[in-house]
Formats: structure tokens, C-alpha cells, sequence
């Protein structure tokens, strides 16, 4: 194997290990929780642990199009904004989880294939970015790293909040 070809197999390996962790920390948050403790708002946002889940995963998916198809490829698919960060009627934490745990594994073996961490997109309009920004697939694979630990550690707030359990200290 080239020493190119090595560097960018470490390089992937050491940021999907680096996912891989604080998707375990998030998905610590919840052991042992009932259905209705992951639904329950325990501060005044409408964030709960189970509904968190759902948008670092729906989160992840769609910075995962935009690695591949870029904006038009993000935007394909539609966002639930209302309630992408509560659990709805029917949702479960067993299936939330199962889902989170398909978007990862979809990820994982994305950017096991991808061609090229270097390849590029014009980010979406948007007021938080630059016009004309241009992310590469890296740079939304540490992003998608930077949204997933960010939202573990609200999530450990929140678990706190529930009944005084610390996922993270």
C-alpha cells in the first residue's frame, strides 16, 4: 500500500473513531431511561433526550448528503422542524436509537468509500455562512464530529436535569 493511500486509511479510521466516541457518549445518555423519561422536557426548550437523538441523526444524514451531492442533495429531503427535537406520538427509544444506529452505519460506510476527503460543495445560503464557502467532504465529516459531541454534552445536561445521573463526569 502507497504511504498516500496508508495516510488517508489512518486519516478516515481516526475521524470515524472519533464519531464513533461521541455517538457512544450521546447514546449513553439514555441507557436505562423508560420511553417516557426520553420524551420529557426537563428545561424550558422543547429539547428532550429521546428527540435530541433524532436530530443529531437526522442532522448527520443530511450533512452526509451534502458530502455526496452537495446543498440540492441536502435539501432533498424534508425537515420535521417542529419536531425533529421531541419524540412524537408513537416513537419509541428502542426505535430511535435503531435509527440513529442506521444513519451511522450508512455514514460509516460512506466515508469508508467516498473517493476523495478533498472533494468539495458550495455550502447552502444561509445567514451563519460566508457566501461562497465551499466545505470539503473532511471538513463536513468534522462537522458532523463537532455536532454530535456539542449535542452530548446538552444531552448530559439533560439527563442531569432528569434524575441527577452524570453520563460524563
Amino acid at each position: 500500500m502507497s504511504g498516500d493511500r496508508m495516510a488517508t486509511t489512518r486519516e478516515r479510521a481516526d475521524l470515524m473513531e472519533s464519531l464513533a466516541r461521541h455517538r457512544g457518549f450521546l447514546r449513553q445518555t439514555v441507557h436505562g431511561l423508560t420511553d417516557e423519561q426520553a420524551a420529557t422536557r426537563t428545561t424550558v426548550s422543547e429539547l428532550c433526550l429521546g428527540g435530541l437523538i433524532k436530530h443529531v441523526a437526522g442532522t448527520e444524514a443530511s450533512w452526509m448528503r451534502f458530502a455526496v451531492g452537495g446543498a440540492e442533495a441536502m435539501m432533498s429531503e424534508p425537515i420535521d422542524w417542529e419536531s425533529q427535537f421531541r419524540m412524537t406520538e408513537g416513537e419509541t427509544l428502542v426505535g430511535v436509537l435503531d435509527a440513529y444506529e442506521n444513519v451511522a452505519r450508512e455514514t460509516d460506510d460512506l466515508v469508508a468509500t467516498l473517493p476523495d476527503l478533498d472533494a468539495s460543495h458550495p455550502l447552502p445560503e444561509a445567514p451563519w455562512f460566508e457566501p461562497g464557502a465551499r466545505w470539503s467532504v473532511r471538513r463536513t465529516i468534522l462537522h458532523v464530529i463537532a455536532e454530535t459531541s456539542q449535542h452530548a454534552g446538552h444531552a448530559d445536561i439533560l439527563r442531569e436535569s432528569l434524575d441527577g445521573a452524570k453520563t460524563m463526569g
